[in-house]
């Protein structure tokens, strides 16, 4: 038996950590809204370009908070403030590009389609400034002395995080990708450009809510 004082963890903590994260995740939130939107109009490859680009702003925004970097939001608001309403009006811009884009729908998208939604995703996440809070809010509370440095116990709790969230967004993916067929043959063309660009301003305005002061 490995003895608990060589675990990068307190071994007692993982499993709280695990069904903490795991609330968090499935509660809604932007990141569920969008990624289920993509997912609906776009088809399941797309939506995973799109869980693959948040996944990566999550993983920033964990590595920042485990070297501290994420307290200068405590020591200056204005800079929490301004990260969020750039988050808010990225996700209206989006909006606005769903609305006039000829065609809402690709079940095949190709490459370039790919690399934007995953680049949508991952400046989507960094424009979220609860990414940030939630590692500085929750990680320090599973933390325990004796257990490795703070950093690798961070980083450890972080990357379980990173685990949790990458299957919760595949589960959304799937499934909208599954109701894809349903919705679809039910609206095309402006029909389904209104749902899109409708259902991103109900999230930035979810956004917008959830990361008030």
């Amino acid at each position: 038996m490995i003895p608990h004082s060589a675990w990068p963890v307190d071994p007692a903590v993982i499993g709280p950590f695990l069904l903490a994260v795991a609330l968090i995740e499935l509660t809604p939130g932007p990141n569920m809204g969008w990624l289920a939107l993509v997912s609906v109009a776009r088809g399941r490859l797309a939506g995973f370009a799109a869980v693959a680009g948040v996944t990566l702003g999550l993983a920033i925004w964990m590595v920042a908070a485990a070297f501290g970097l994420t307290q200068v939001f405590a020591a200056w608001p204005p800079l929490y403030q301004a990260l969020r309403w750039a988050g808010v009006l990225f996700l209206l811009w989006l909006a606005w590009e769903a609305w006039r884009e000829a065609e809402a729908t690709d079940s095949n998208p190709d490459v370039r389609t790919l690399r934007g939604l995953f680049l949508r995703g991952l400046a989507g996440n960094l424009l979220n400034p609860k990414a940030a809070v939630f590692y500085v809010a929750l990680l320090p509370t599973f933390m325990r002395p004796g257990h490795g440095a703070p950093l690798t116990q961070a980083l450890t709790l972080g990357s379980l995080h990173l685990a949790v969230a990458v299957l919760v967004h595949s589960l959304i993916v799937l499934g909208g990708a599954g109701a894809a067929g349903v919705i679809l043959r039910r609206m095309q063309g402006p029909a389904m450009r209104a749902v899109m660009a409708g259902g991103l301003v109900v999230v930035a305005a979810w956004l917008a809510w959830e990361t008030r002061t």
